[in-house]
């Protein structure tokens, strides 16, 4: 299967045709065949690793010389590990049942037409994101398990590792004879293909911007084609009045400072003004020590005052900083009155991604988990376990914290729709 030329076609319209063809052939393969092609994928990148990395590295040196902060670069960075933590979410992902024909519902309806309603690929999927590399692996695979075509429109900044990712993949495909046009990499090395892509309407079912509040905003307000908005993580930890000390300490430290670039770790810290001056002192000089940067209320910079913290590593907060998503070592703190403060803060400043209370008290982790909107709301435990993989879903593609289709980490399931399938046997309507 090629691309046919027409000249009266851009280059994205086109491999959109091209991947929509892939996908209705790819709706009717069998599972066996799709768990080949994820086989020969993790195969390839065994082989390819060396050229990956390779190409990453031109990546980081060209990003580095750009100026680009380097919570961003880590983002973009792949290393063995990072390959080895993808190829094992493959292997999850390949051990997993197939959802494609899966009955949702079944039963009789009237004269005996026996109805049910079977889960089927979205068709062509489209993807925009930044600067991860390992999402070119992981949604592509996802697509292929789902029977979808995808649309690949990666970071100008990861342009060659991503050109290098997805001939890989394609290769993988051709190998196992599927047809390698499921898999589009666009140019991303201007904006003219991501506004293209948005403007697909009919030739692309779905599409999920990963990245960014900037990007998700501008592809969530210019985009014709249905978005699944998949959300920046502003996450909190609440420090609850009956929150036990040494527990608060080594959740609010993991959950900041385990890999403060990514959208499941907290950017602001809550806490009980009745039990401020217990918990906070340890771990704000704990945060410090670590390297992070205090972005202080008046009564949180008053007990990290007493802590010795270096200058520069202590500022005051602004209105801005609730609503800020950080992504590196700094985090805002707020002392409130108690939960319910604490509650109306994180729906007015979260952004519906991750949110964690530390309490002994059950009726409070209760009261929490009910009244915060947000796609995963932890009691007692860090927020950077949301997360595709350790949900059990295998590899993500993203993260969605709206509330229509798919909300939380998104496997398989989220690149699914369903239609009705009814069999009689003559019934005509009276």
């Amino acid at each position: 299967m090629s691309i046919t030329p027409n000249t009266a076609e851009s280059r994205v319209r086109q491999q959109a045709r091209a991947a929509k063809q892939a996908a209705q052939f790819l709706a009717t393969t069998s599972i066996e065949l799709r768990n080949s092609a994820l086989e020969a994928i993790s195969e390839e990148l065994i082989a390819s690793e060396q050229a990956i990395l390779a190409a990453n590295a031109l990546d980081i040196e060209a990003a580095r010389l750009e100026g680009v902060h380097e919570s961003l670069i880590d983002r973009l960075m792949l290393n063995p590990e990072r390959l080895a933590g993808c190829r094992q979410a493959l292997a999850e992902l390949i051990a997993s049942s197939d959802v494609l024909g899966e009955v949702v519902e079944g039963r009789t309806i009237t004269q005996g037409i026996h109805m049910k309603q079977v889960r089927v690929p979205l068709g062509v999927v489209g993807m925009i994101y930044e600067a991860r590399p390992n999402v070119t692996i992981d949604a592509a695979s996802i697509a292929i398990k789902t029977g979808n075509s995808i649309l690949l429109r990666g970071g100008k900044i990861a342009q060659q590792t991503n050109d290098v990712l997805v001939e890989v993949l394609r290769r993988a495909l051709l190998k196992t004879g599927l047809p390698e046009e499921a898999l589009q990499n666009l140019d991303a090395r201007s904006r003219d293909s991501a506004d293209e892509l948005m403007k697909l309407h009919g030739l692309v079912d779905v599409l999920i911007p990963r990245g960014g509040a900037g990007l998700i905003k501008s592809v969530v307000e210019n985009s014709k084609v249905p978005v699944i908005e998949t959300g920046t993580g502003n996450c909190h930890a609440y420090l609850h009045k009956a929150a036990e000390p040494e527990m608060a300490l080594s959740i609010v430290m993991n959950a900041k400072t385990q890999r403060p670039s990514v959208c499941n770790a907290i950017e602001s810290l809550l806490v009980d003004r009745s039990v401020a001056d217990i918990l906070l002192p340890a771990i704000l000089a704990a945060l410090a020590d670590a390297g992070v940067t205090l972005v202080c209320d008046e009564e949180a910079k008053t007990i990290a005052s007493a802590q010795n913290i270096p200058e520069g590593m202590l500022l005051d907060a602004s209105e801005e900083d609730w609503g800020t998503e950080y992504l590196d070592m700094t985090i805002s703190v707020k002392v409130v009155s108690g939960i319910d403060e604490a509650i109306a803060h994180i729906n007015a400043y979260g952004s519906s991604h991750s949110e964690a209370i530390i309490t002994d008290d059950y009726a409070a982790a209760q009261k929490f988990t009910t009244g915060v909107d947000a796609a995963a709301v932890y009691v007692n435990a860090s927020t950077r376990f949301c997360d595709g993989g350790l949900f059990g879903l295998g590899a993500e593609i993203g993260i969605s914290t709206q509330k229509l289709h798919a909300r939380g980490p998104m496997g398989a399931k989220a690149l699914t729709s369903t239609k009705y399938i009814l069999e009689g046997n003559g019934q005509v309507r009276a």
